[in-house]
């Protein structure tokens, strides 16, 4: 029971940011129509993925994989290495891991964005993470952002092992 109430908070948040990223159109038709269409794209291994963390991580996750469905509904999402991870064309954009600093958001060609929330760079590749303890740590309007410029900036991470670890830039 207390899952069921805690996933209905999660998801009460994520209404609230929708309705706010859809309050310049006025189109309340277009925000059910969009809220339906999330909870019903969130693959079940990710639902698993999700309810296997803390009740905080739960509402963090639940929040994370509702807004990038929202964002980028083009994108193929599956459990990657382990962990939710998002596609376009096959190639890697964006995902979440439970790691001991917290619940990181991972893009995959985020050094790129130029964008200073973004502060944990990988080493050896192009990608950028922030941690999340709440959800109320997640700014909403930046995650909007990030997921935008994924579609726009992007390494070609599919074909990597065919390149013998070199990266070429996509888009």
């Amino acid at each position: 029971m207390a899952s069921r109430i805690d996933a209905s908070k999660a998801l009460l948040v994520s209404i609230q940011w929708l309705s706010i990223a859809f309050k310049k159109s006025g189109n309340l038709t277009m925000l059910f129509k969009k809220i339906s269409t999330c909870e019903a794209m969130l693959q079940k291994d990710i639902q698993n993925y999700n309810t296997q963390q803390n009740k905080t991580d739960q509402e963090i996750c639940h929040v994370l994989a509702t807004i990038i469905d929202a964002q980028m509904p083009e994108a193929e999402s599956k459990l990657w290495h382990g962990h939710p991870v998002w596609f376009l064309e096959g190639n890697p954009i964006v995902g979440y891991s439970k790691q001991k600093k917290g619940l990181r958001l991972m893009f995959w060609s985020g050094a790129d964005f130029e964008e200073p929330d973004l502060n944990i760079l990988g080493g050896k590749f192009k990608d950028a993470s922030i941690f999340y303890n709440s959800i109320n740590d997640i700014d909403m309007e930046a995650l909007k952002r990030w997921l935008e410029t994924s579609k726009h900036i992007q390494w070609d991470y599919k074909n990597i092992v065919k390149r013998k670890g070199r990266l070429e830039r996509l888009k």
